[in-house]
């Protein structure tokens, strides 16, 4: 099945309002900077978005809050290098958060993806963070569940991608990525290559086509970090 669509505004175009949204990348490394703006331009709104952060400066991930179309953010580091956008919409109640530690959202991301709905961890117990959430002891230790996570779409960067969807990843730029693409309903790739079927040594495959619905090329995608430096501002 040939995965491939010719435009980004194509891949978004059905995120629907309310939707929960899986966004890849850890800080700049390997956002899906093209498909968050183009959501962007789609407007959908009432959003909850899952990303390691709440986005910088004005573009990508802090975009979308500065325009209105985020309702809650769950991730790790709400604060991060430039974090003004979140945190003005977070102390002017126009955003929730809930804060999940880093490791933990990994795990609840893959617990997601793999049909499991909840498990146990030490992280967070005796913290705020446990509040109100099912407690036990293991072997002399005490451990909070923690339920797995799962979204209705996913915006994932790739390195290489083929028709068929099977995906690489450029070094860091894996992260988030490839656990995220496993717990959506629908995932959507952009990737910098789309080569020919059997052009990915299936060895090197990181993300298997089967997780993946959608893939469009962009073969000269932004970086956040620069697009900062810039003062760029988007839209």
């Amino acid at each position: 099945m040939d995965k491939r669509l010719t435009s980004i505004a194509e891949g978004v175009s059905r995120i629907p309002d309310g939707a929960t949204v899986m966004i890849g990348g850890f800080g700049g490394s390997g956002a899906p900077i093209e498909l968050i703006h183009a959501l962007i331009d789609h407007g959908a709104r009432g959003l909850t978005v899952v990303n390691n952060n709440a986005g910088n400066g004005h573009v990508g991930l802090a975009a979308l809050i500065e325009q209105g179309q985020v309702d809650k953010l769950i991730c790790s580091f709400p604060r991060s290098a430039d974090p003004r956008v979140f945190t003005e919409a977070y102390l002017a109640g126009r955003i929730a958060l809930e804060i999940v530690p880093q490791g933990t959202l990994a795990e609840r991301i893959r617990a997601g993806g793999a049909g499991i709905p909840a498990f146990y961890t030490p992280t967070s117990y005796g913290t705020d963070l446990a509040e109100g959430k099912p407690v036990a002891e293991f072997d002399g230790r005490m451990y909070v569940q923690e339920r797995g996570l799962r979204a209705d779409f996913a915006l994932i960067k790739a390195e290489t991608a083929d028709p068929h969807g099977n995906l690489t990843y450029r070094m860091a730029a894996r992260n988030f990525n490839p656990v995220m693409a496993t717990a959506a309903a629908t995932t959507i790739v952009q990737a910098s290559r789309v080569v020919d079927l059997g052009a990915i040594d299936p060895e090197q495959v990181v993300t298997p086509g089967i997780y993946v619905d959608h893939v469009i090329e962009v073969a000269a995608p932004a970086q956040e970090e620069m697009l900062n430096r810039a003062e760029a501002v988007y839209p």
